[in-house]
């Protein structure tokens, strides 16, 4: 996926992507993480998404890496923080108190970088990304969190009815990414409401993802 096509998304305004609320899913399947309060939870690909703040509402460190600054930006002012900024290799480090995101292309975040992480929450990453894309995202996703427990949430519908991001996930392309990493577990479907974008029916997966 070319960057450009990020960046403009976000100056366009088009990010029918970014949920107004905290994801259902999450709020019902977080536990199943078994996380104590205080453990850090990293989510690729993270936009300004709420679920940063309802997760640091509910006593966790966020860390997310992000392309587009303009993101970034929003997020923070969002959340009512000063961030400190300051470089880390291809990549801005932002923080404020229990949070860093990561601004710059997360194939160029490293584990030292990211520092150690508790788990993953994947609900914007992989679907972003080009099938050609998926196998690098996920393999630099497993070495970059120590292999960290993992929700990941995936849609799968029609790919003839309508072009993605997101893309369609289906169970198989699931297992054959990450059968030889993590212990799978499904842990739950629902209808997207209205259907994607309101042009096709589609089903949202949450998935349980566990080091083997």
């Amino acid at each position: 996926m070319d960057p450009n096509f990020w960046h403009h998304r976000w100056e366009k305004n088009e990010i029918a992507f970014h949920e107004g609320k905290p994801n259902a899913l999450l709020v019902q399947y977080l536990n199943e993480l078994s996380l104590a309060k205080g453990r850090r939870i990293f989510l690729p690909l993270c936009g300004k998404t709420r679920d940063i703040s309802w997760l640091l509402s509910n006593g966790y460190r966020v860390a997310g890496a992000e392309l587009s600054q303009l993101a970034i930006e929003q997020l923070f002012m969002d959340l009512g923080l000063q961030p400190d900024i300051s470089g880390a290799g291809q990549v801005q480090q932002w923080s404020a108190q229990h949070i860093d995101i990561f601004v710059g292309d997360i194939f160029g975040l490293s584990r030292p970088m990211l520092g150690p992480v508790d788990a993953v929450y994947d609900r914007a990453a992989l679907v972003a990304m080009p099938d050609t894309m998926r196998p690098q995202y996920t393999a630099h996703l497993a070495e970059l969190t120590k292999k960290a427990p993992q929700l990941l949430i995936c849609y799968q519908y029609d790919q003839r009815v309508m072009e993605g991001p997101p893309f369609s996930i289906s169970h198989e392309e699931v297992n054959h990414h990450y059968r030889g990493i993590y212990d799978l577990r499904l842990l739950a479907s629902a209808d997207v409401p209205g259907g994607l974008k309101g042009k096709c029916p589609a089903k949202e997966h949450i998935w349980l993802l566990r080091s083997r």
